[in-house]
């Protein structure tokens, strides 16, 4: 009698198991097919995209991870039915759990909101310099939740997409033209007139700078120790740092050329003698 339980016994874990197995083997073959099917979609629809001289990169690379998430969220679903999990009863408790998670996490969800509104309203595109949320940096990409940059000396960052979306942006690559500012002061003892003379004649020199807008020269202050001229220069976006750096230099060595001083901070102090 008990070998009789015994073998029953077996024979039902035997047919147990091979239901369940056939079951498992269905799963593995759903989730390998759909995650291989999910980073295909996603690349497709980034080349999709990006055939079109129209559509931002930042775009193509958003909507991209978009689909691709869609299609491992319908693959998670399919798997669960494999297992004989009701669907329908589990997108309900799945709405329910993402309430109470969306409540839990306001922060990741305000930066998937704002990576929508930045590639909606587009401040910045990608390979643009721009600053904002306390950063500075190159645009490499925008994705559901952050904003990848580099800096000048290449430094890699990640900023949170609500952090830029709720501060000012700077874009600095914007227009194509932008306005280099420069302030010399010269001593009193000197031609301010021969010196403006000179920095425009150097203006004029460089090729970089636009003469429309005209550079403007000018005496923009009489200070404690130097009579202050703004020169204001403009040049394309590209040509800015190069614009700066040389003309810089190109001014300090004209003043040495031509024997106009550039002073020191001077103060002069009167002594008044005590009558006592």
């Amino acid at each position: 009698m008990d070998s009789e339980k015994t073998s029953e016994a077996i024979e039902f874990l035997i047919a147990y198991a091979a239901e369940y197995a056939i079951a498992v083997v269905g799963v593995i073959v759903i989730l390998v097919v759909g995650f291989i099917a999910a980073g295909w979609v996603g690349r497709t629809v980034r080349k999709l995209l990006n055939k079109s001289s129209k559509t931002d990169p930042l775009i193509s690379n958003f909507v991209a991870n978009i689909a691709r998430y869609g299609v491992i969220a319908f693959t998670v679903i399919a798997a669960l039915d494999q297992f004989g999990v009701e669907t329908t009863s589990f997108v309900a408790i799945m709405g329910a759990a993402g309430l109470a998670i969306g409540l839990a996490f306001q922060g990741a969800l305000g930066n998937l909101a704002a990576g929508v509104m930045i590639l909606a309203f587009r401040p910045f595109k990608q390979g643009q310099f721009i600053e904002g949320g306390g950063v500075a940096g190159t645009v490499d990409s925008v994705s559901l939740f952050v904003t990848e940059m580099h800096t000048a000396d290449n430094v890699h960052i990640i900023v949170p997409n609500g952090s830029l979306w709720n501060t000012a942006i700077k874009n600095f690559s914007h227009h194509p033209t932008r306005r280099c500012d420069f302030v010399l002061g010269i001593g009193y003892g000197s031609s301010h007139a021969e010196a403006m003379t000179a920095l425009r004649a150097l203006a004029d020199a460089d090729a970089r700078v636009m003469q429309d807008p005209a550079p403007q020269i000018v005496v923009s202050n009489l200070g404690d120790s130097s009579v202050d001229i703004t020169i204001r220069l403009w040049c394309a976006s590209s040509d800015y740092w190069g614009l700066k750096f040389d003309y810089t230099q190109a001014m300090k060595e004209k003043m040495d050329e031509i024997g106009v001083e550039i002073p020191f901070p001077q103060r002069s102090i009167h002594m008044v003698k005590d009558a006592d």
